[in-house]
């Protein structure tokens, strides 16, 4: 790029000759300087302007701010609608929750008052206000909740699914105690089989004459499997002059079963047992007549009759099994 400079009194003529990149410095520099000017305006007059109220400078200022708060408000205003939709959608899943809580709590046996800790306090009365009283008036909506209301409703549902975990976490804690106290209870027949010679007073196939029975027989082919009835830890496995090979099991609470006349013992003391686990094998060991399981139920050292214990446990929800357990011991 050439430039020619000429000066009218001498008539004598300069040529300048500018490069391409000599120019675009030139340039970047001039719209450096230009947009530093602009912002000086902006921040020293425009801002001045509305602070001190000019007359026109301060109205197309108050037009420019007006319009972005317009603009910021509307889009927090739809922001809002969306949580308040979002909180609306949370609540009603946090009612269904409350409705199955309900029934859940009720299966698994809680009762109104096991839940009175968990019960949110009152809300307190505002200082001034007549404590009772009437109150009223018509139901409004806010459709167009406030930030403030959204954080209150975003509270309540916090504490709400706190309690309702609390509440869930109460009835896994019921459940599971009444699975472990069922499992502990004399429920399983211990041979698969009829029972022979049941509870109460027979005549002795020894001695002819009347004598208290204070099991159930289940006859069966000697090698049979003999099962734990319940859940427990072995008290003793040994030979007795009337039971024979014997396996008792200790299910706590002062429940004990018994297994007699055993052919082969297949634990011993302290053995932790499960539910339907093989222990011993039938047999006629002791004072028997015959191959068959002499099974007993023993509560404080008491005998029951265990037929109580296996028909209830077949009729009776899981949960109940153990309260039916502390009924029988109670009648004896």
């Amino acid at each position: 790029m050439q430039i020619i400079v000429t000066h009218g009194r001498y008539a004598r003529t300069r040529v300048l000759d500018l490069p391409a990149w000599k120019l675009a410095i030139v340039g970047t520099f001039l719209v450096g300087l230009l947009l530093a000017l602009s912002g000086a305006i902006y921040h020293f007059v425009f801002l001045k302007a509305a602070r001190e109220g000019w007359p026109v400078v301060s109205q197309v200022v108050k037009l420019v701010v007006r319009d972005e708060i317009a603009q910021r408000d509307r889009f927090m205003r739809e922001n809002l609608d969306a949580m308040a939709s979002k909180v609306g959608e949370m609540q009603a899943k946090l009612m269904k929750l409350e409705t199955m809580g309900e029934r859940v709590s009720g299966l698994a046996g809680l009762k109104p008052e096991d839940f009175r800790g968990l019960d949110r306090p009152a809300a307190p009365v505002p200082a001034g206000a007549a404590v009772g009283g009437g109150r009223g008036g018509p139901y409004v909506p806010v459709e167009s909740p406030s930030l403030a209301q959204l954080n209150q409703a975003i509270a309540a549902l916090d504490e709400g699914a706190d309690r309702h975990s609390d509440v869930f976490t109460l009835v896994e804690s019921r459940l599971l105690e009444t699975r472990l106290r069922a499992l502990m209870v004399p429920s399983s027949a211990p041979v698969d089989g009829p029972v022979g010679s049941g509870f109460g007073f027979r005549t002795d196939p020894f001695t002819g004459r009347g004598a208290l029975h204070t099991g159930l027989d289940f006859p069966a082919e000697t090698g049979t499997a003999i099962l734990a009835a319940a859940g427990g830890v072995v008290m003793s496995a040994e030979t007795h002059p009337a039971y024979g090979r014997t396996v008792e099991i200790d299910h706590g609470n002062g429940l004990v079963t018994r297994y007699a006349h055993a052919a082969r013992l297949l634990v011993v003391p302290g053995d932790l047992i499960r539910r339907g686990q093989k222990i011993a094998e039938v047999g006629s060991t002791g004072r028997s007549t015959g191959p068959h399981l002499h099974f007993e139920v023993l509560v404080d050292g008491a005998p029951q009759d265990p037929a109580k214990f296996l028909a209830q446990a077949s009729r009776l929800p899981a949960g109940n099994v153990a309260r039916a357990a502390n009924r029988t011991a109670e009648a004896r």
